[in-house]
């Protein structure tokens, strides 16, 4: 039992103190009494208003309905009493209204067309049905006629009247041919909403005998057809293109009429040469968008569910190319009644007051009128509770012979509506009709729903406790509904619990208790995933499910909504669907369910089972022309991979059989293609499908279609004109391939003349090769050449003109006036005048420079040097010659180059280049140390670069606290190779500098070190260059300051002492080195960078650092001097700067250096302990 609504339909408790009560006023609400009370009849069942009946059929009337005591039936036909009794072809069914007509046996039902009505009766009142309007259903045949064919031109508007027979319900039409087989329709040919067949112009192809309209009749399932109209169209040479004209509907405005709620439908169809275009609009407004779709090539606009606000003008318009014709819909919208407000039974205990509304709308306002138990209420008898106001009725202290069935008809010229509502007064204490002590399970965090249907009259007021104690509920989380349910909107596990339903009235209560149990809800905590595979492989859908402990939930796996293929490939277990040997038709979407008593989840994954496509079949050639055709085929199935593309691939088998080339690629939604050809060819395509993972195979080849010959369209390319010797012009070029022939006999016509005379062109027509030689021409004259192309069809186009040259010779003559202007000691420039264009008899490539040095300026180093040659591109008319060596004497002269080689040389001219700075020394070695005098020996520069003006030697002390003492500057002799210093501090370690100098400036240096001591000397590895030196830590016990006194009197100690230290050195022992980088530096060497802080093996391509003690140099205390990258002097810097900062080296030196190369392929070697025990012996 349900409460029926008026008003809203549940009311939300504040979150005030007061108990959940709902006081339901009498007024607002009508109860369904149950059937063991006393009620006035309710119609249940009843036919359509309409009612068509199958003629073959027995004929059933419905007429259900329901009261207390049971209603009785009668009947009215066409107004009058119906007495079933006296037609032994009527029954009526017991304890029903609905009569059943046997027409099977005998009778027609057209005897029986009219209008029914039903009247259900009890001692409460009287309810009626609709008016039912009964009639068969018809299909009658189409009347025989004679159609004669009709002939009309290419081009012309031609409508076939299709006009079928009057049916009911109206029949469905559509157009097939003998084998029924639909007519293709489109822009151009369309049916009508009449049925009629619309040619907006026709064409040859339209040319048939086989017209044919059916019409077909849903209700019968039967199809009439008309005779066969037999159509020709004859085709004529031209036909005259026309702007657009209606064929339907006729004029420039025309009228519509539709009801409410009904599909609004409006057709514009037109004839015009090319096919018109049909547009849509509304005037003053817009089309509703989700409302509005367009049929039959957009001929038909239709509206659904259309409105009062679809009134209006719509435009139709027509349009091609020569113009546009348009046409207005005037669209009016009417509407049968329809409910705003229909009357609801009422339920009232005496002295109660009630009102029944009967509230409708249409287009005509629809008459409202009321009847009393089936009778107008006019002529019904009074009562004095009751009084009617229009649509409403009111009543006021109703009593028991109140009750009654009252019916309200809204009716305008479109329709009627009827209800019945029942008024039944009652007095009859509360009672609950849900069954007692229900359980309700429902899942946390859903809604939670407690039925407490009841019934009363009075009405009763509903209240509701929960718990033993019977405590209201006072929370605002309840919402009670007006039919008596308690709605808990968020369900937690502390609502769960016992409830209790109390209804009151006058005269009485009732309650009712209901459980709630809270269950947690099923959750799908691992999903199935999306798959993507290939046909053949396996694919796994996991599957995992939590639940509430108290539910057992099944797991079923679905595929595409119904069941798995019962197939030994899936395999089903607790968590996974495995599908193994994947084929197509595994494919689609699988649904892991889950459900239990109270709630079903599920989880879908779609399987897409891919691969290449299949290749494409049925190609078809259409549309054959000279240089065109169409090829057609349909697709292979794409494998669930969309066709991206088609590629189009043909054959020539004339000229280049079993060889695929590409033609060309259309997009995957087109199966037709234009193809361009080739004249001459002999044409065989195929097609391939490409989608995301690959190519199908090739289709099967098509048919081959030969096209004619034609003359060449093109001419061959990369014509040129160069002679292989001064007296001839080759003329070659590309020739055209056998494709591009387009007939047989391919020649060329060659033809040529002196681009500046006035000569006539010669031609000579030579056979399918790429290359002419024209003899007996001057030396480099420029010709014009063109190469034409001809077949057994005819000469390609004029073919282009190229410029050529005829063989080119050797230059006559030599650059004059060349001079030399000295940059520098490096770089010199060379000037020279440019020959005279005729003389270069070629293509000027530029001018060639050849150089060479004769001999060095120095006496002693005289040797040749080979030629070096520079080639300048172009015109240029001077150069720079890079790289020279400074005080040399070189010789040059320039020649001119084409392409056939040099010209004569220009007389040789001779420069010189002037000094420059001298490199280092090439040695600088330590002989004889005595304990006061040191003797330096050493070799004069590899590349003195000039005259040897003198040799600087700088010199300075180091203490044992690692200072330097004053720099001694002394200048040597150019010719001396050997220079002893004498005075010198005995036992004292000195640092060396040595330098040479040219009148150009000072050289790179090269840096020594040694100690004056009896009977021997510790030299260092020179140093070239070195921004920075280290100075030694001296800790030899002999250099100490309190035992210098001693010396000569423990000589001998003192030699065993340094014996034993260098014997310790060579096991491996670590040397402490002085803490101070730059104790050993040359003062007047600019400060450098400081290095990584690492001292491993020496170097003499780095900066020269002095050894650690115990180091000496070789036993021939000989140094060979290479070049620094790092010295300043090497870049002509001064030589006045200051010591960088103290550093210190931590290291260990190795024994032996690998030899590195140095200026003039000598060789350095690190010094050993080995090598230094033997300078003591």
């Amino acid at each position: 039992m349900q409460l029926k609504r008026m008003m809203p339909k549940k009311k939300h408790l504040s979150a005030g103190r007061a108990p959940l009560i709902l006081f339901l006023c009498p007024m607002i609400s009508a109860l369904e009494v149950p059937l063991d009370l006393v009620q006035p009849p309710t119609i249940t069942q009843q036919s359509p208003k309409d009612y068509i009946i199958d003629p073959r059929e027995n004929i059933v009337i419905q007429c259900e309905a329901k009261g207390k005591p049971p209603p009785s039936f009668s009947w009215t036909r066409n107004g009058t009493h119906f007495d079933i009794d006296k037609d032994p072809l009527v029954t009526m069914k017991s304890g029903s209204g609905t009569l059943t007509v046997n027409i099977m046996s005998e009778g027609k039902a057209e005897t029986y067309e009219g209008v029914y009505q039903c009247t259900a009766r009890n001692e409460r009142g009287a309810a009626i049905s609709n008016n039912i309007v009964i009639r068969p259903s018809r299909s009658p045949l189409w009347t025989k006629e004679k159609l004669e064919r009709i002939t009309l031109r290419n081009g012309q508007s031609l409508v076939l009247p299709c006009r079928p027979p009057v049916g009911l319900p109206p029949p469905i039409i559509f157009w097939m041919d003998n084998s029924f087989q639909r007519l293709p329709q489109s822009e151009r040919v369309s049916q009508g909403l009449n049925g009629d067949l619309y040619f907006s112009n026709v064409l040859p192809e339209d040319t048939r005998e086989d017209y044919i309209c059916y019409a077909r009749f849903n209700h019968t399932q039967t199809i009439q057809q008309k005779q066969p109209i037999s159509v020709k169209v004859i085709s004529a040479k031209s036909h005259r293109e026309r702007p657009p004209t209606f064929l339907t509907p006729e004029g420039n405005a025309s009228r519509k009429e539709e009801l409410r709620g009904n599909v609004l439908s409006l057709e514009c169809i037109a004839e015009g040469l090319p096919t018109p275009i049909i547009y849509w609009i509304k005037e003053d407004g817009t089309l509703p968008i989700n409302r509005t779709f367009y049929r039959n090539f957009k001929k038909t606009l239709q509206i659904v569910q259309v409105t009062e606000a679809d009134s209006g003008n719509y435009q139709c318009i027509a349009k091609n190319a020569l113009g546009a014709i348009q046409h207005v819909i005037s669209v009016t919208v009417k509407a049968a009644p329809y409910w705003i407000i229909a009357p609801q039974n009422l339920v009232l205990s005496p002295g109660e007051d009630g009102t029944l509304i009967c509230r409708a709308n249409g287009n005509p306002k629809p008459r409202i009128s009321w009847l009393l138990n089936g009778i107008p209420i006019e002529i019904a008898p009074d009562d004095p509770s009751r009084k009617i106001d229009g649509d409403t009725i009111i009543f006021s202290n109703v009593q028991e012979r109140s009750s009654a069935v009252y019916q309200c008809n809204a009716s305008n010229e479109y329709g009627y509506l009827l209800a019945n509502a029942f008024v039944n007064v009652l007095a009859e204490p509360p009672r609950i009709l849900t069954t007692a002590d229900t359980l309700y399970q429902v899942i946390a965090n859903r809604p939670a729903l407690l039925d407490c249907a009841f019934f009363g009259s009075p009405l009763p007021t509903i209240e509701w406790f929960k718990g033993a104690k019977g405590s209201a509920l006072r929370e605002d989380i309840y919402v009670l509904h007006e039919n008596g349910t308690l709605e808990i909107p968020v369900a937690q596990k502390d609502s769960t619990g016992t409830y209790t339903c109390v209804a009151r009235n006058k005269l009485g209560m009732a309650k009712n208790d209901i459980h709630l149990e809270i269950k947690d809800p099923t959750r799908i905590i691992k999903q199935p995933e999306y798959a993507v595979v290939q046909r053949g492989s396996t694919v796994s859908f996991e599957c995992i499910v939590k639940h509430d402990h108290t539910l057992i939930p099944t797991v079923t796996w679905l595929k595409d909504h119904g069941e798995l293929p019962s197939d030994g490939r899936f395999t089903v277990d607790k968590d996974h669907l495995v599908v193994a040997d994947v084929s197509d038709d595994d494919g689609g979407t699988y649904t892991c369910a889950a459900n239990t008593t109270l709630d079903n989840v599920s989880a879908s994954a779609v399987l897409s089972v891919v691969d290449v496509p299949n290749p494409p079949f049925d190609l078809e050639l259409t549309d054959q022309l000279d240089r065109s055709v169409q090829l057609s085929w349909t697709p292979g199935d794409d494998n669930n991979s969309p066709i991206t593309k088609f590629i189009i691939e043909y054959e020539d088998a004339m000229h280049e059989p079993g060889l695929w080339h590409h033609q060309t690629e259309v997009p995957g939604a087109q199966t037709t293609a234009q193809l361009k050809l080739s004249p001459y060819v002999n044409y065989s395509f195929r097609v391939t499908a490409v989608n995301s993972l690959g190519r199908s195979l090739p289709s099967e080849a098509s048919e081959q279609y030969l096209t004619k010959a034609a003359e060449p369209d093109k001419n061959p390319t990369a014509v040129e004109g160069l002679g292989s010797e001064p007296d001839n012009l080759v003329i070659t070029w590309q020739p055209l391939n056998g494709f591009e022939s387009n007939g047989p006999g391919l020649q060329y016509k060659v033809s040529w003349r002196q681009k500046d005379g006035d000569d006539e062109w010669t031609s000579m027509v030579v056979a399918d090769v790429s290359k002419y030689i024209v003899s007996g021409t001057p030396t480099f004259v420029p010709y014009l050449i063109k190469v034409q192309a001809l077949n057994d069809a005819g000469f390609a186009p004029e073919p282009a003109v190229v410029l050529g040259h005829s063989g080119e010779d050797l230059p006559m003559v030599a650059p004059g006036n060349v001079h030399v202007n000295v940059v520098n000691s490096t770089l010199a420039e060379v000037h020279w005048d440019p020959v005279p264009l005729k003389s270069i008899r070629g293509h000027l490539q530029g001018y060639r420079i050849y150089y060479w040095k004769a001999q060095s300026s120095s006496a002693r180093n005289r040797r040749h040097i080979e030629k070096k040659i520079l080639t300048f591109q172009g015109s240029k008319t001077h150069g720079m010659l890079p790289g020279l060596e400074p005080f040399s004497h070189y010789t040059l002269n320039v020649r001119v180059v084409n392409g056939k080689g040099e010209g004569p040389a220009s007389p040789d001219r001779v420069f010189s280049t002037p000094e420059g700075v001298p490199s280092a020394p090439s040695s600088l070695k330590i002989v004889n140390p005595t304990l006061d005098s040191l003797t330096l020996e050493w070799e004069p520069p590899s590349h003195p670069n000039g005259i040897l003006t003198e040799y600087t030697l700088k010199y300075q002390p180091i203490n044992s606290t690692h200072e330097l003492g004053p720099l001694v500057d002394l200048k040597i002799p150019a010719n001396k190779t050997r220079w002893t210093l004498k005075n010198l501090n005995f036992s004292t370690r000195y640092k060396f500098y040595f330098y040479a100098q040219t009148a150009a400036g000072s050289g790179s240096e090269i840096t020594e070190e040694a100690i004056t001591t009896v009977g021997e000397a510790g030299i260092l590895p020179p140093d070239v260059g070195a921004g920075k030196a280290m100075a030694s830590r001296q800790v030899d016990i002999a250099t100490q300051g309190w035992f210098i006194g001693l010396m000569c009197a423990v000589a001998l100690l003192i030699l065993i002492l340094l014996i034993v230290c260098f014997i310790r050195r060579n096991k491996g022992g670590k040397y402490p080195v002085k803490e101070k980088e730059d104790a050993h530096a040359d003062p007047e060497i600019q400060p450098m960078k400081e290095d990584d802080g690492t001292f491993g093996e020496y170097s003499d391509a780095e900066d020269h650092k002095p050894l650690k003690k115990g180091s000496r140099t070789p036993s021939d205390r000989t140094v060979k001097k290479e070049d620094s990258d790092d010295s300043l002097v090497d870049y002509g810097e001064g030589v006045n700067g200051q010591f960088n900062e103290d550093g210190s080296f931590i290291g260990q030196y190795s024994g032996k250096k690998e030899k590195e190369p140095a200026e003039g392929n000598e060789s350095s070697e690190a010094p050993s302990p080995v090598n230094a025990m033997n300078s003591f012996v």
